[in-house]
């Protein structure tokens, strides 16, 4: 057992010199890999089958003294194999006798030879006894030796059993894990292939085509049956009154006005009783009519029909002709095709003013071009080439952005159009918060003109945006290390972006450690950290002394405002504050920053009950709290428009 600890000791500090790792169970591989091998050279051959490590000369010999190093079986012959393959030998060796002739001359010859083989055999058996005893005592050495190294085999096996069930374990524990979110995620984007989603596409564009077709017929059918039921409704309210007024009151007690009333309503239902019967006759008329066919009806110039061809004989037979008619025939149609059309209809070119097409353009290709210019604005796009030669030469990549400079939107766009999601490779970038996730992810999709989840998407505990074709994966930090579960190595990504390092969260930091262990033995993954601080010298020398690539941002004017005295109650304080710039201060929202989620409701609610009190002397107030453990929809509300004549105010919890 010292003999193995300290080989195994000797196989990880060779393997830390050669390969930068040092495992236990990696040495343990090696030592149990040699072993089993027949040869230094099938060692290596081994060791170059798995793919894992680069075969070069320091491999080839640390193989061969490993090789040398293994202690081995020895082969030991059984007892009872080694008298059977004695007496095998003196079987073979009596074949070989030849008898000599009886003659009395050789007779003494022959004895004196008979007794030398007698003396031959009793000296063999004499060697074949001591023989016997001293492999009887090897024998017994070899049997304590062999106890030894079958302890030594008992005690590899099983460290290698518990190794197995910790992995099987880990991976039960991992399909646990992530069938438990499976089960609670509410996934947004179906995953279906993309054949799939083009036939729903063309059924989606086919049923709205038939819907605005057949809207308003239905309109029209559903007015019908409206106006038919409210006539009948009516008519039997009118009824209703006469017969009321008729029993409640004689014609002698009431007045003129009451009786010209009267006489009315008897008017008006005779009326509308008329024309239902008028109505319904004309319908059972109509359905005995004679309705000329539409192909009959066609005019002689629309060049058909019967009733177009007679009418065209009837005006050939009014209209005045003489002279030879085959002339005259063949002058017309030489009339006819001097001004006949060259092209057909759809053969024609169109021509417009440049003002025309102009007013032609969609409304999305104006809002994609105002799109690429804030694109184009933004700090970080004079930087796009220099950024990605230091990405493609450089691993790691700690890259110092300011706020506002464009970083969480650009350089995933930029790596995209690069090309590092070819391969069906996916680009993941972790943000702290799911909002931001959220509307970062809806901002690049609306940017790379896709809709959300397809080829953008975002993945926030208990929801998930995305399907089998997103390439750009916008997630928090939590939904990332649960992704290391079940994909250890991360070999999905070619690239992860881990922006907001700044704020230091636990899973940011676990997330580092994990990163940084990986991108040692995948040499083709990029690791960018992104920071909006001056402190990167940290995350450059955490992560083996990385570059630093610095982008410029852009400040915006703040304006800072106190109060002339220190407030009682601050809570109150900013309710009055926040009215007082609703009421008072152009359009434009308001955010105001609490200690809590206790303290983000009390303030909804007391402004809430301000604007109740105050009601329509002042204009909308859309009071809109943020906090961690509200649902990410009632968090998306803040990022949407702010409907005209009214202000939005948010409470956002500054730890979220």
């Amino acid at each position: 057992l010292v003999k193995m600890a300290n080989l195994e000791q000797w196989v990880s500090d060779s393997l830390h010199d050669i390969l930068g790792l040092s495992d236990r169970y990696v040495a343990q591989f090696m030592i149990g890999s040699a072993r089993k091998s027949l040869s230094a050279q099938d060692f290596v051959a081994h060791l170059k089958s798995t793919g894992t490590i680069d075969i070069n000369q320091r491999v080839i010999a640390f193989a061969q003294e490993l090789y040398e190093k293994i202690p081995r079986k020895q082969v030991v012959e059984k007892p009872a194999r080694a008298i059977e393959r004695r007496v095998m030998e003196i079987e073979r060796k009596n074949r070989n006798y030849t008898l000599l002739s009886d003659s009395e001359s050789d007779g003494e010859a022959v004895r004196e030879k008979e007794k030398k083989k007698s003396k031959d055999r009793g000296d063999k058996r004499k060697h074949l006894r001591k023989r016997e005893e001293s492999q009887s005592s090897s024998e017994e050495e070899t049997r304590k030796s062999k106890l030894g190294h079958e302890e030594e085999e008992e005690e590899w096996e099983k460290e290698e059993r518990e190794r197995v069930l910790d992995l099987e374990e880990r991976d039960a524990f991992a399909e646990r894990m992530k069938l438990k979110d499976k089960d609670k995620t509410r996934n947004i984007m179906e995953r279906t292939d993309k054949k799939g989603y083009e036939e729903a596409q063309k059924r989606l564009k086919m049923a709205e085509e038939d819907h605005k077709k057949i809207l308003p017929e239905l309109r029209k059918e559903s007015r019908r049956n409206y106006l038919s039921k409210r006539e009948a409704e009516k008519l039997e309210d009118l009824e209703a009154e006469i017969a009321d007024e008729e029993y409640l009151f004689s014609t002698d007690a009431l007045t003129e006005r009451e009786r010209k009333e009267l006489e009315y309503k008897r008017n008006l239902r005779d009326l509308a009783k008329d024309y239902k019967k008028a109505g319904a006759k004309e319908k059972e008329e109509r359905k005995n009519r004679y309705y000329m066919p539409e192909e009959k009806r066609k005019m002689p110039m629309e060049g058909g029909g019967e009733q177009g061809r007679w009418e065209e004989e009837r005006l050939k037979t009014a209209s005045l002709s003489f002279g030879a008619k085959k002339e005259r025939e063949k002058g017309l149609k030489a009339e006819r095709e001097k001004y006949q059309l060259i092209l057909e209809e759809d053969e024609m070119i169109n021509f417009v003013s440049s003002a025309q097409e102009q007013a032609a353009l969609s409304q999305a290709e104006v809002q994609k071009q105002s799109i690429q210019e804030v694109r184009r604005s933004l700090p970080v796009f004079p930087y796009r080439e220099d950024l990605l030669l230091a990405i493609q030469q450089h691993q790691i990549l700690v890259i110092e952005g300011e706020t506002g400079s464009g970083k969480t939107t650009q350089i995933p766009q930029f790596l995209m159009e690069s090309g590092y999601n070819d391969g069906g490779m996916k680009i993941g970038c972790t943000q702290p918060r799911r909002v931001a996730a959220m509307s970062v992810a809806a901002r690049v999709a609306q940017e790379v003109g896709v809709k959300l989840g397809n080829e953008v998407g975002y993945s926030i505990r208990f929801e998930d945006c995305t399907s089998e074709r997103t390439v750009l994966k916008y997630m928090t930090d939590g939904m990332l290390l649960r992704e290391f579960l079940t994909e250890p190595d991360l070999a999905s990504y070619s690239v992860v972006i881990i922006d907001e390092a700044h704020e230091r969260t636990l899973h940011t930091d676990i997330l580092f450690g994990l990163i940084k262990d990986i991108a040692r033995f995948r040499p083709d993954l990029k690791v960018l950290v992104a920071s909006a601080t001056l402190d990167t010298e940290r995350f450059s020398c955490f992560f083996d002394d990385a570059p630093v690539f610095r982008i410029p941002g852009r400040r915006f004017p703040v304006d800072i405002f106190y109060t002339k005295a220190p407030e009682a109650d601050y809570l109150e304080a900013c309710v009055v504050s926040v009215l007082q710039i609703h009421v008072t201060q152009p359009p434009g929202d308001c955010l105001v920053f609490l200690t809590g989620q206790e303290e983000i409701e009390t303030c909804c609610e007391l402004l809430q009950e301000r604007c109740r009190r105050l009601g329509s002397k002042i204009s909308e107030l859309l009071v809109l709290p943020i906090y961690a453990n509200l649902p990410s929809d009632m968090q998306a509300k803040i990022f949407s428009p702010t409907p005209p004549g009214s202000r939005k105010v948010k409470g956002p919890l500054l730890s979220i």
